[in-house]
């Protein structure tokens, strides 16, 4: 089971991050790290919020996306406000993600297709250059 806190040194072994990388989530108020004097403590809603933070960078949002989709939760409702907003997010990124993946197969096409005019070229040179 894991600790109610973890220290800095605990929260990068565990999410793979650097203390500079939870440094810069806190001073963006992202993650809000309780202080005993210069050493801080994450709570299980840092743990919860930091997962969120990158997975969001993972998929491609930026942070303020990101924050604002985290603002969202509330215990109130159980936090289905922000699951709302999350899933269409999210939705919204699969859309421009397939777009880029066929934007990417094209210029592949268009790649190989150079690749085969270049190579051809290049052979001719060679066969030419080998009849004189």
């Amino acid at each position: 089971m894991v600790n109610d806190v973890m220290t800095i040194r605990e929260m990068c072994e565990m999410y793979d991050v650097t203390p500079r990388t939870l440094r810069f989530y806190e001073a963006k108020e992202l993650l809000f790290p309780k202080r005993e004097g210069q050493k801080r403590l994450f709570t299980r809603r840092d743990r919860a919020r930091l997962k969120l933070i990158l997975r969001g960078k993972r998929f491609g949002f930026d942070l303020e996306k990101i924050r604002q989709l985290l603002d969202l939760y509330s215990v109130k409702d159980a936090g289905r406000a922000q699951m709302k907003d999350t899933l269409e997010a999210y939705q919204h990124r699969r859309v421009e993600l397939i777009e880029q993946v066929k934007t990417l197969q094209q210029v592949i096409v268009e790649l190989d297709t150079e690749i085969d005019w270049v190579q051809t070229e290049l052979t001719k040179d060679t066969v030419e250059e080998q009849i004189y």
